[in-house]
């Protein structure tokens, strides 16, 4: 494990130096599972509405500490006062330390996840998807989660950085195993969003970060990748110290997924520095989340 730091610093020295004509920025996603008071288990006993343990807040801050980024879009977040504890804590316990941070309300009540995004820089634009209808089956049903978009101005460069957490695999509908079915209909309707927006694939410096809840080569992820023959983003290709590309593991069935993604557009894909890209896997990750961080780093 001490290895990989030092690549990683060896690397990170390479192109600090190489970029001096520019600016680098770190941009990462979290999914820091369930950062909120929620029923689950603690040292083998049941606990109901118990907040995040301790030892998965030392480690979760660890773990964004080793990365240190300048722009970091979490998911699985709680309310604000969560938000506003993970954020603080950062800040005052030896960083990073982020001047501003974005939290963001969801429509449904019973939704009690939600996404944020804690950032060096000062946003100039926020705006919260909350309210995002899609026909499923015949019915409009709504993002729990929704998308959140921020808008940076960085060496006189716009930067657009969306943040989403589409639908997991859990459903109860036997017409749609795993909400393959479901997930698409949300993908589809984030990209038209972000399309109508941003007219994306023409030009425009964007990120599309988060928990995508599904693989590389599912529909979910291809509803942002290409439209007809638009290419409307990338994928940037994370990899751990140990060459692999897993960043959930699902402890129940003892399997791992790649399911968190960074996707660029075109334009911002060229900003992107390559062998940048890391999955974090210091030795504490684990604790932390049943996710992994993932970072890359642009010239801008």
């Amino acid at each position: 494990m001490e290895e990989a730091k030092v690549l990683r610093f060896i690397i990170c020295s390479f192109f600090f130096f190489k970029c001096l004509s520019g600016e680098v920025v770190r941009f990462a996603s979290f999914n820091v599972q369930n950062y909120l008071s929620c029923d689950r288990i603690v040292n083998g006993e049941w606990r109901p509405n118990y907040p995040k343990p301790e030892i998965e807040k030392k480690s979760l801050r660890s773990v964004i500490r080793s990365v240190n980024p300048d722009i970091l879009a979490l998911q699985e977040m709680g309310e604000y006062a969560h938000f506003l504890e993970l954020w603080n804590d950062l800040n005052n316990t030896g960083g990073p330390y982020f001047s501003y941070g974005e939290w963001k309300p969801n429509r449904e009540e019973d939704e009690i996840r939600r996404l944020s995004v804690l950032s060096k820089y000062k946003p100039k634009k926020v705006k919260n998807f909350i309210d995002i209808p899609f026909n499923y089956f015949g019915n409009i049903q709504h993002s729990g989660r929704g998308l959140q978009e921020l808008l940076f101005e960085i060496n006189n460069q716009p930067i657009v950085v969306f943040n989403l957490h589409l639908k997991s695999m859990w459903t109860e509908r036997e017409d749609d195993p795993q909400a393959n079915i479901r997930r698409e209909k949300e993908a589809r309707c984030f990209r038209d969003l972000i399309r109508k927006r941003w007219n994306s694939g023409n030009g425009v410096n964007y990120l599309i970060l988060g928990d995508f809840n599904d693989h590389k080569n599912s529909a979910p992820l291809k509803r942002f990748m290409t439209v007809n023959d638009t290419i409307l983003s990338i994928q940037i290709p994370c990899i751990d110290s140990r060459g692999h590309f897993w960043t959930h593991y699902f402890k129940k069935q003892d399997s791992y997924s790649r399911f968190d993604y960074i996707l660029a557009s075109p334009k911002m894909f060229e900003k992107y520095i390559r062998n940048s890209a890391w999955i974090m896997d210091e030795d504490n990750a684990g604790i932390a989340s049943d996710h992994r961080l993932i970072y890359a780093d642009f010239k801008l």
